[in-house]
């Protein structure tokens, strides 16, 4: 008898793509045979995303394309969508479990009890009962590997469900998530990027902190790389500053979310920090690291922008010269309080000033990227093959092509870096 077959759909961030790959090994161990994403498979697991509406539609959508294309396949939908909207996705045609990110962890087991299609069993659990840790790292899917060190959030920005998806901030000690490392260098990975919802946050249930988390991680041998997904800037201290600086292994990478250039907006926001506050953090980081990435998330369109409110935004952000901006007009989530703030921004207004800074960041990242033609680099090559070429990242995030190579595939390259082309990737000279 064949074994079953089961393949894995993931929405939204490093953190699902962790819990993905974890899920994946489980059934692998109980004797599933994982199949491309495509493929007729007994079994679809989704781990959903709820940031945004769009991104509960493309659940939606996701789950009546595989139901129409698989119809005896059993569908299993877990994550923040799964948490937030139980009952809704339950509805959906196709659908056998829905599991709250309580039960993610049980996903594996509850599923291979099932024979077939039945009606949809849901297990859900209020915000309250999130108190699990279902420990993540993702393995042999990429070059780079994700390991999740923190979930949850304490936060509660007014624009904002995780902290409803995903409960308070938690975390496995750091003796375990150095053994997880292990793992992953054991398995031939060169490179972990540090996920969590809110990673600066670590510590919050074993009395550790972040800083120590990144040394003692520092200390595992056989990962060349490491890089923080993304950190608050009330988190990112002049010590993490500091340590990531003299440490070769901590890459001078910086994901860094803002939200508003607009210190009115982000107090109708509810963020920690004020545009003097985050300027300062970025000047830091430059002090230390004159060349780091630094890419920062921005909000169009919150209720109450105003166009005043947005060209300081755009000033702000103009001013900063970071190398990458990640762009979201808002996106109204049912149970945060900036439902119910006032003057609404229309949605083509929120559309033309994205367009906008769209265009900023175009010209930003093309300028940041072109700064590294005529220099040598550490690229680190992943094993896509495009048009007889390799492509791979520098310690500061550039991206590289070469002429494919497989002994190059996993391997840390000393590169000169040539001319730049049109999607801002540099050309590879690779040096002996």
């Amino acid at each position: 008898m064949s074994p079953r077959k089961v393949n894995f759909h993931t929405l939204g961030c490093k953190l699902n793509f962790s819990e993905t790959s974890t899920l994946a090994r489980e059934f692998a161990r109980g004797g599933f045979e994982r199949v491309a994403a495509d493929a007729p498979a007994d079994i679809c697991v989704i781990n959903s995303c709820s940031v945004t509406e769009h991104a509960d539609k493309k659940c939606r959508n996701l789950i009546r394309k595989l139901h129409r294309r698989n119809p005896q396949a059993i569908i299993a939908v877990t994550g923040c969508y799964a948490q937030l909207k139980p009952q809704e996705i339950a509805a959906i045609e196709g659908v056998d479990l829905v599991l709250s990110n309580n039960d993610k962890g049980e996903l594996y087991r509850r599923v291979a009890a099932l024979g077939g299609k039945c009606r949809a069993q849901v297990f859900s659990c209020d915000t309250d009962s999130l108190t699990s840790f279902f420990a993540a790292f993702s393995s042999g899917d990429r070059t780079r590997a994700f390991l999740k060190v923190q979930d949850g959030c304490d936060y509660c920005c007014s624009y904002c469900t995780i902290h409803y998806a995903r409960g308070a901030s938690r975390n496995m000690p750091i003796a375990d998530l150095v053994d997880e490392a292990r793992q992953i260098a054991a398995a031939g990975q060169r490179e972990i990027v540090i996920t969590g919802v809110n990673t600066g946050d670590f510590g919050r249930t074993t009395g550790e902190k972040f800083i120590d988390l990144l040394r003692a991680l520092d200390a595992v041998e056989g990962i060349d790389r490491y890089r923080i997904s993304s950190i608050e800037p009330n988190l990112l201290t002049d010590e993490i500053i500091a340590f990531c600086a003299s440490s070769p292994k901590f890459q001078h990478h910086f994901h860094i979310p803002l939200q508003s250039g607009s210190d009115r907006i982000l107090g109708l926001m509810r963020r920690r920090y004020t545009t003097a506050r985050f300027a300062e953090r970025v000047a830091a980081v430059r002090r230390a690291m004159p060349d780091a990435f630094i890419g920062i998330d921005v909000i169009v369109g919150f209720p109450g922008e105003t166009e005043a409110d947005f060209r300081s935004t755009y000033d702000f952000l103009a001013g900063l010269q970071p190398a990458f901006l990640h762009i979201f007009p808002f996106s109204e989530r049912a149970g945060t309080p900036a439902v119910d703030l006032p003057d609404k921004v229309q949605a083509s207004v929120a559309t033309r000033r994205a367009g906008e800074l769209e265009e900023l960041c175009e010209r930003l990242h093309g300028e940041f990227c072109a700064r590294g033609t005529g220099t040598e680099a550490e690229v680190l090559f992943e094993s896509t093959m495009r048009g007889g070429l390799m492509f791979g990242y520098t310690g500061e995030y550039r991206r590289v092509k070469a002429p494919y190579d497989p002994a190059r595939i996993n391997a840390v390259c000393r590169v000169r870096l040539g001319a730049m082309d049109d999607s801002h990737d540099l050309w590879g000279e690779i040096r002996e």
